[in-house]
This record gives C-alpha cells, sequence and structure tokens, in this order.
C-alpha cells in the first residue's frame, strides 16, 4: 500500500503504550509501561494530575511527553509512514488529518473495542462527533473534545436598538445588524472570521443552514449549489454591509474575536470554546455585557457544526492495542469526560451535558446554545478530504469575493469547478 506523506500538516496528540495487542500483534510479553505522548491542550494538562487514577485501575503505569504541534507532526510523518509499533494510541484532530490516517489505515478498527464494554456506553456519545471519527462505517477514534458554532451578541446593544431578544432566524440576524449599525456610529452589526481559510469552518454552518455543503450526496463538489450560492452572497453580504468599516480579508478568530470584545460589533458567530476570550474580564471590556445564543436558522433550519477538534485512536502497527483501548477507554469514560467538562473542556458525551455537574462552569445561556447545536449539528466544518489546507483554500475563495462585493454566484462557479478537479486528483 502507498503511504501518503502527513508532512507539513499540523498534527494532534499521540499516545504511546507498550501493552498488549488485540486485532494487532500478539499479546505476549506485553509491557506494563504505557508511553503516553500529548499535544499542549488543558486536556493534556488535566489528564497528567488524573494518571494516578489510571494506574491504580489498570496495574499500568504512564509514562507522558508533553510536544508542541509541529515537534508531533515530524513524530507523526516519520513513525506512522514507516509503521512504527512503539506509538499505540493517536490523539489527532478528526477533521484536518483523520480522513488522511483512515486512508493510510494508519488508524486501527475500533469497533470490537466500542461494543465490549456497556457501562462506558458508546451510544452516549453525540452523533456528529462520532460521525466525524467514523471511516467507512467503522469507528477509528472517540472524540474527547467538542466544537460547536454559537451566536455571541452583545446584550446592551440589543436593548439601546429596541430587540427584546437575540435574533433567531438568519434574516433576523440581518435585520439586527443592520438596525444596530445604523444607530451605533463606529459599531459593527456583525462581525465574523473573513480570511480565505480561516472562515471556512464557521461559514460552514451558514452553508447547512441554507441546505448545502461542500459535497454533495454522491462525493461531487457543491459549492455552487443554489444553496451555497445562497450562503456565499449572505455570509459575504453580511459583513459587508454590517461589519466593521473598511473590514479586511485575512481575519482569523483572534481579530474578529478583538473587535467583539473591544465593543465595536454586536453580533459575532465563533466557536463556544472560545467564550471565554468575551466573557473574561482581563480580555474583554464588555465581558458582564456578552450573551449566547443558539446559531439562527436558515431555510434549512438552524444546523451549526457540531465538531469533535480532536479524538484518540489506536494505531493500527501497534503490538500492544489491547492495554492502549485500556488507556483510551479510561481517558474518555463518563466519569474523566464529566471533570474534563468541569475544567471548562467541553466534551462529547451526552449525559455529561445534561448532568447539571458537567454545565456547572459554563454561563447558562451558552449551555442552552450548545444543547440546541447538538441536537441537529454536522459532524464536520471543513471538506473531508486528505489535503485539507488546500481544500480550504479553494472553497473559501468565494467568501472573500463576496465580501468585497464581487459576484459570489460565479466565485461560487469559479471555486466548485477548482474543487471539483481537487477532488478528482486526490481520488487518483
Amino acid at each position: 500500500m502507498r503511504r501518503r506523506s502527513i508532512f507539513g500538516t499540523s498534527l494532534a496528540v499521540v499516545v504511546t503504550m507498550g501493552l498488549s495487542a488485540c486485532g494487532g500483534g500478539g499479546d505476549g510479553g506485553a509491557s506494563k509501561t504505557v508511553r503516553v505522548t500529548l499535544a499542549n491542550h488543558v486536556w493534556t494538562e488535566n489528564i497528567k494530575q488524573a494518571l494516578p487514577e489510571f494506574e491504580k485501575q489498570t496495574g499500568l503505569k504512564a509514562e507522558i511527553t508533553q510536544l508542541g504541534e509541529d515537534q508531533l507532526s515530524d513524530q507523526y510523518n516519520v513513525k506512522l509512514n514507516a509503521g512504527s509499533a512503539d506509538i499505540d494510541v493517536m490523539m489527532y484532530r478528526p477533521l484536518q488529518e483523520g480522513k488522511l490516517f483512515a486512508r493510510n489505515k494508519y488508524l486501527a478498527d475500533l469497533s470490537e473495542q466500542v461494543k465490549s464494554n456497556t457501562n462506558w456506553d458508546f451510544g452516549d456519545f453525540q452523533t456528529g462527533p462520532v460521525e466525524a471519527t467514523t471511516h467507512e462505517g467503522k469507528p477509528v477514534g472517540v472524540p474527547i473534545i467538542t466544537e460547536q458554532e454559537v451566536l455571541y451578541y452583545r446584550k446592551d446593544l440589543l436593548a439601546k436598538a429596541g430587540l427584546s431578544a437575540p435574533p433567531k432566524t438568519l434574516d433576523e440576524l440581518k435585520s439586527a445588524a443592520a438596525k444596530v449599525k445604523a444607530a451605533e456610529p463606529g459599531v459593527a452589526g456583525f462581525v465574523a472570521r473573513t480570511g480565505k481559510s480561516p472562515a471556512v469552518t464557521q461559514f460552514s454552518s451558514f452553508l447547512y443552514s441554507f441546505g448545502g455543503d461542500f459535497v454533495d450526496g454522491s462525493g461531487k463538489a457543491a459549492v455552487n449549489s443554489d444553496a451555497a450560492k445562497q450562503a456565499y452572497a449572505y455570509y459575504g453580504g453580511l459583513i459587508k454591509d454590517s461589519g466593521p468599516a473598511n473590514v479586511s480579508t485575512d481575519m482569523g478568530w483572534p481579530e474578529a474575536m478583538a473587535i467583539f470584545t473591544q465593543g465595536k460589533a454586536a453580533f459575532y458567530t465563533e466557536a463556544n470554546s472560545l467564550y471565554k476570550n468575551a466573557t473574561d474580564p482581563a480580555k474583554s471590556k464588555v465581558s458582564d455585557q456578552v450573551g449566547f445564543a443558539p446559531f439562527p436558522a436558515g431555510p434549512s433550519g438552524s444546523k451549526p457544526y457540531n465538531i469533535p477538534s480532536w479524538a484518540l485512536g489506536v494505531n493500527s502497527s501497534s503490538e500492544n492495542q489491547s492495554n492502549a483501548w485500556k488507556f483510551i477507554e479510561w481517558a474518555t469514560g463518563k466519569e474523566q469526560t464529566l471533570a474534563q467538562q468541569k475544567s471548562g473542556v467541553p466534551g462529547a458525551r451526552s449525559s455529561v451535558w445534561a448532568n447539571p455537574e458537567g454545565t456547572s462552569t459554563f454561563p447558562k445561556d451558552l449551555v442552552e446554545a450548545i444543547a440546541a447545536s447538538t441536537k441537529a449539528g454536522v459532524g464536520h466544518d471543513r471538506p473531508l478530504v486528505v489535503k485539507v489546507p488546500e481544500a480550504r483554500e479553494i472553497v473559501g475563495q468565494p467568501i472573500v469575493d463576496a465580501i468585497t462585493g464581487k459576484d459570489a454566484a460565479a466565485a461560487a462557479d469559479a471555486a466548485n469547478a477548482a474543487f471539483q478537479k481537487f477532488l478528482d486528483d486526490e481520488a487518483k
């Protein structure tokens, strides 16, 4: 089988365990030392603190190596391509490198493992994140951290504009944003990511809510469907007409968030995981006026993304898969997920979100917005391809064109032709 290089992609986490095997390699002579390599993340810090519990429960010892993403990228590129067996559990980003890993058969099929413990309860995981960690009908990962797109808004600006509640539909959002901008000189009615690639993920919820997607049911490019053209025109037009004056077309979340937290915008659609940037008085001038609402409904309803930003999988070349699964089972169990979520890391378990303890550290209206997102959430926020960065550049071009006043429909047609060629080339 030809392996594809993953050099240049930004990776997640590797968990290496020298343990017994199931499905790959033999069980004899299993090491009792679990070698775990993780990326820098608050989830990692929490797991490190809880490791004595894992070791007590399993009789295994865990050794943690924590690396930056560039170092992890280098390690994955070398070891996975070589079929190395000294990586057992991989913490990875399903939507960025998941398809590449699955296509190259780096990830073991976990179908039997997820069924083996009814108390662990795989059915407790939300549908969207599970879809993103499934390849060709088989689970190849377990989601550990999730994100949903929600509407951030300024309570004071809504009140001054005579709006009694945040908008429930995209039509209402457009109207409310225009009303605020007209009434408040120097304040944008709406702000969001504008950069060609960064905007794709947040634009995706608009695309789905208009009834579109990046590809159709047959896997063909669909960014010039009627729904997609409407979504591009809406997103770009909203920023062009109600966005910040002289808005640039290279903003990612830090720039868009800064405009919102400096009190220069009324509405902002963004990942819920970034909410503390808006509610922390040390970071936000309007922290006491920030509210959250579900993503507004479009012609096809409210369909924001509900994705796993990180997941754990087992290296298919590992000779220690049985105990590798023991680590995943523990780290993704209800108890650990609850502990992580109480510390502010949103998990993928429905039972934890239904548990008052699991939502006690989040703003009440944010919890309600997230709950709405998980019901109809879509499990991807970008094209599901191997070369994700290249795809984002292609499908993001019409966003920039629409913001700058160009013909969104024509831009979508051009992007669709380029994206279909990309898909055809990638399938070769």
